[in-house]
């Protein structure tokens, strides 16, 4: 059984919970997510199952689309809404719509995070959360991101100190921290307070399932009618095609000549009419060939 199981992560639940229980549903050990969601945070988790494991890396670099809400006032030290309030103030004057959309316009193109203290990213081989834990700071090593989109959405609760927006990101945004950066520079402390993940790659919240619907599903064994074929997840690379001939080398990992068409050096997907043959890319040592990344079996 391959494809792509197009979950809809409930709050609760790690983003290796859900692997966890797919596993057991599926029962295969080739299950695996793309792209980390935090326990209280629910959305598109694409879960990836059999061969589809094998384009994990490339599903976890798309962009991801966010549907947010900051509040003004408050700091906590988790970023959200979970971690204790270290700053607090009264937002005795809202910041006008203008206001507030020329900062979030001009947070969009590539921007500067330092990632939160309570997070995953290591530092000499330790978490940044567990040093949190102990109390500990080091250092957070800065890194460059891309807000292809933001836009400011309409309030749905009855509080003007609350933000809602949409933003289209690169992976490895932190939105907890776009949230904060975003409240400094409209002159509070802010921490994110709701976070959705409407979209990761061309995976949208129209396309996923939950759980109630996998479990029914298994019980019926039609488990494999929720799956999306492995190419949806691939949808941003660009496609080679080729003939008969030529998928015979492919689908025993050949190297070829590098076709005139193919001008850059990022993987794309190699196609024999609907069939996903493999991912390639320019040979890192000879440029006059093509070499794989990933072989799928038929």
């Amino acid at each position: 059984m391959d494809g792509i199981l197009p979950l809809w992560k409930p709050k609760g639940m790690t983003s290796h919970d859900c692997v966890m229980k797919i596993r057991k549903l599926y029962k295969t050990k080739k299950v695996g997510h793309t792209g980390t969601l935090d326990p209280e945070v629910e959305g598109v988790l694409p879960i990836c199952i059999g061969q589809a494991t094998k384009i994990v890396q490339f599903l976890t670099d798309t962009k991801k689309t966010y549907v947010a809400e900051l509040k003004l006032g408050s700091a906590t030290e988790t970023e959200d809404s979970y971690g204790e309030i270290i700053e607090e103030v009264e937002v005795d004057e809202i910041p006008s719509q203008q206001v507030i959309e020329n900062v979030l316009q001009s947070f969009k193109g590539e921007i500067i995070q330092v990632p939160p203290m309570y997070s995953a990213v290591k530092v000499a081989g330790k978490k940044l959360y567990e040093y949190a834990r102990l109390n500990q700071t080091v250092e957070r090593p800065k890194r460059t991101v891309t807000i292809h989109e933001i836009t400011r959405l309409p309030a749905i609760k009855q509080d003007e100190t609350i933000i809602r927006f949409q933003v289209v990101c690169s992976k490895g945004t932190y939105i907890r921290t776009l949230c904060v950066d975003i409240g400094k520079q409209l002159g509070y402390p802010a921490h994110m307070a709701t976070l959705v993940r409407e979209q990761t790659g061309s995976i949208s919240r129209e396309d996923t399932v939950n759980f109630d619907t996998i479990m029914e599903a298994c019980e019926q064994n039609t488990a494999d009618k929720l799956l999306l074929p492995i190419t949806q997840g691939l949808t941003h690379l660009d496609q080679l095609s080729v003939d008969e001939e030529i998928k015979r080398k492919v689908l025993v990992g050949q190297k070829l000549a590098k076709p005139d068409e193919i001008i850059h050096n990022k993987p794309f997907k190699v196609m024999h009419g609907n069939q996903l043959l493999a991912i390639y890319q320019i040979h890192p040592e000879n440029k006059q060939e093509i070499k794989p990344i990933r072989v799928f079996s038929e």
